[in-house]
């Protein structure tokens, strides 16, 4: 290996904490899926309701009434649909990680691009309905994007 091409694998500290955020969320996403999937043919009031229950939290409560109706009207094939675009999510983002891990430009692009896609859809929800837990999504989602188009030349091979 080369000086140059050490110096190229070497200098991306933000580049590895953007793959692990990918790989973490394709994981989470994942994960979802999965319990989405068996949780489909389960009685989900029930579910709901055990769990409120083990969590010490009081059912009664606007918030968890409005939830547990909602849980309500969802059926099995909803929960499945669910469940593959969730999955489905996730293989991309999982791919988008390995991609960045390589760094192949066609991953650059592909996470350039999924965070961009977000960052009109979180200001909407900021401004309707302010979450500081959106608001950090949507701060790393413009960092990504800024870091990824500013660095793409020296992240990534270019074929």
């Amino acid at each position: 290996m080369s000086g140059d091409e050490k110096t190229f694998k070497k200098k991306a500290p933000t580049l590895y904490g953007i793959i692990v955020f990918k790989l973490l969320k394709g994981l989470l996403f994942v994960t979802l899926a999965i319990t989405a999937y068996t949780l489909s043919d389960n009685d989900l009031p029930k579910e709901f309701q055990g769990l409120l229950h083990h969590l010490k939290l009081n059912p009664e409560r606007a918030f968890f009434a409005d939830l547990a109706r909602k849980i309500g009207n969802l059926t099995e094939m909803n929960l499945v649909w669910a469940a593959v675009g969730t999955l489905l999510y996730s293989l991309f983002s999982l791919v988008e990680g390995v991609g960045l891990i390589f760094r192949a430009s066609w991953a650059g692009w592909l996470a350039i691009g999924d965070s961009a896609f977000f960052i009109p859809i979180e200001c909407y929800e900021l401004e309707h309905h302010f979450s500081w837990v959106v608001l950090v999504i949507l701060g790393l989602n413009i960092l990504i994007v800024w870091y990824l188009l500013r660095n793409r030349e020296r992240l990534f091979k270019h074929h």
